[in-house]
């Protein structure tokens, strides 16, 4: 199986931005870059063997109307 190309990431995105629309792909990318950064943080952690402290940034943020 080969490796995908710049077509079919250009459609991938394509598809991405007929589902979701234009304004909440930064939204999704910033979730997805969060949870990518908190699941490393958790493996090196768990590696060191030391339990992970939550930061006042980690807190999620409440919007009450």
């Amino acid at each position: 199986m080969s490796s995908l190309g710049f077509p079919e990431l250009l459609v991938i995105l394509g598809v991405a931005v007929l589902l979701f629309g234009g304004k909440k792909i930064p939204e999704l990318a910033k979730g997805l870059g969060e949870g990518i950064r908190h699941f490393k943080t958790a493996l090196k952690d768990e590696a060191k063997g030391e339990p992970e402290k939550p930061k006042e940034d980690d807190v999620p943020k409440v919007k009450i109307i």
